[in-house]
Formats: C-alpha cells, sequence, structure tokens
C-alpha cells in the first residue's frame, strides 16, 4: 500500500475505506470484507454511530494494531474542551483501541478552538498519533493553526471531479497540510460513472471509471476513502497504481470542475443551521 508522510512525520495510507452510510447492522461484514481485500486505512465518525462494528471487525481480523490507520471524528455538539475529552474516550471505548491513528474536527462550526485545544492535549499525550480537520475552508483552516500550537496534519474535503477544491488543494500544499477527499464519488450525483469524458479515459486505459476518479486525485496528491458495500468493488477500488493519467486526460477531467458541490451548499445559512445543532446523543 502507498503512503503519504504527514506534517508530523506520521505515515497515512494513499488511499482507505471509508464507512459513511453504512447501515450499523452490515458494517462488521463489510469491514472485514475491506481488510480481507487489503485496505489498512479505515475512516469512521461518531457521529456514523458504528465505531463499535468497526472495532469489532478490526478485533476479529487479527491484523496487527501497528499495521492499521484508524481514523475517527469528533463531532461538533461536544467541541467544548472537556466534552471532547469525554467524547475520544468513548469513541475509544467503542473502538477498542489503545491508541488513535488520526483524530479529526467534523464540521467548522461552534468551540472548534476548545475542541482543538483538547485534541493538542490528546496528542502530546501520545493518546493521537495525528490530529486534523474536516471541511474547513482555508479561511479558518488558517485561522486555527496560527492562534493555536499544533498544526492539523489533515483536511478532509468533499472532493471530486465536479468539486475540484483547486484553491484548497493549493493552499494545503503550501501548508504542508494533507488533502484527504471524501465523498471521491460525488456520492454518485450528476451520473457521475456515466460521465462520458471520464467513461472514455476508463476506456483508453482499460479500467472503469472509479479507478479513474481514484487515480486522478491520487495524481493530485488527495488521500482517498471510497466506500463500497461489494467486495468486489473494493478490490476494484484498490488497483489505481498500475496506471498513469497523462497530462492531457488530467487537464480534461479539470475542465468538469463546476466549482460547487452537488451534495450539499456549506455556505446556506439553514443547511449551517441543521449541521452545527444536530446531535448525536442526549
Amino acid at each position: 500500500m502507498k503512503e503519504v508522510r504527514l506534517n508530523n512525520g506520521a505515515m497515512m495510507p494513499a488511499i482507505g475505506f471509508g464507512v459513511f452510510q453504512i447501515p450499523v447492522n452490515d458494517t462488521e461484514r463489510i469491514v472485514t470484507d475491506a481488510l480481507e481485500a487489503g485496505y489498512r486505512m479505515i475512516d469512521t465518525a461518531a457521529s456514523y454511530f458504528n465505531e463499535q462494528q468497526v472495532g469489532d471487525a478490526i478485533r476479529h481480523s487479527r491484523l496487527k494494531r501497528e499495521e492499521l490507520f484508524i481514523t475517527t471524528k469528533l463531532w461538533v455538539q461536544d467541541y467544548e474542551y472537556d466534552d471532547a475529552l469525554r467524547a475520544f474516550d468513548k469513541s475509544m471505548k467503542l473502538l477498542g483501541l489503545d491508541y488513535l491513528d488520526l483524530y479529526l474536527l467534523h464540521k467548522p462550526y461552534g468551540n472548534y478552538y476548545a475542541a482543538w485545544r483538547a485534541c493538542e492535549r490528546l496528542y502530546r499525550e501520545g493518546r493521537i498519533r495525528a490530529i486534523g480537520v474536516t471541511s474547513f475552508s482555508n479561511e479558518r483552516l488558517q485561522d486555527l493553526f496560527l492562534h493555536n500550537e499544533v498544526k492539523p496534519a489533515v483536511n478532509q474535503l468533499e472532493t471530486h471531479p465536479f468539486f475540484q477544491q483547486k484553491e484548497a488543494n493549493s493552499f494545503l500544499r503550501r501548508e504542508g497540510i494533507q488533502h484527504e477527499a471524501w465523498a471521491p464519488f460525488a456520492e454518485g450525483k450528476n451520473d457521475i460513472f456515466n460521465n462520458p469524458v471520464l467513461k472514455a479515459i476508463a476506456e483508453r486505459h482499460g479500467k472503469t471509471v472509479g479507478n479513474v476518479i481514484l487515480r486522478w486525485l491520487n495524481q493530485r496528491g488527495v488521500v482517498v476513502i471510497p466506500k463500497s458495500v461489494h467486495k468486489e468493488r473494493m478490490i476494484e477500488n484498490l488497483n489505481i497504481f498500475d496506471f498513469v493519467l497523462t497530462v492531457e486526460e488530467m487537464n480534461t477531467i479539470a475542465e468538469l470542475d463546476t466549482g460547487k458541490s452537488p451534495i450539499y451548499d456549506d455556505m446556506d445559512l439553514p443547511t449551517v443551521k441543521e449541521i452545527g445543532t444536530y446531535k448525536i446523543h442526549d
């Protein structure tokens, strides 16, 4: 498995497996399939309500802990300092882990300064190998690291051919923060798997549209966490390192960028209010 080096020296797989929207009752089986297929990075979150099932799959896999890279995320509801520490302990208990590889603030709302300082403490204590954020704009991310001690190692952003995050990618590269893509397949929006541009490139290489998207992201230096509930597709999504997209093909895909999300608008006030006030526990 190819890896990238984070800004604190920790190594992170270039491709992992995401478990967002996987039914809880299916999560252990599907994560087990992913581990058997060769994935070593699993990405979950407190708000996915499946950390325990991910942990069960890890325990039953008999893989060595050091072979795995496990990510989970802190929800906005728990962004106060003491709440963040308690939420981390709960996640670790559900996952059944002694340490975490990557802990992310899940959204840029609420008291994320207090949450970040709790993460810094856990990082210094050696309970987390790296800390980062999800869905932070360049401005909010810069403000966060300018006024705190530990620079985020990762920013996980919605990134796919229709929403390419070009400015964010340039900023993250310049600041030494790893760009990671959530929803690399745009959650299937805009009929992405039948896009004629992507299909033509895939046919040229004898690959699938999914392979082309993941390889395109990989060549941009972006870590990816595709999701599938089908083992054959999981295996297929890993097979992206045996071909290279040409400069012309990369430029052609770049033209698909719409500059906005087909999933949700994070500048829409009702959407921001709904996400920012959503509670995952009493």
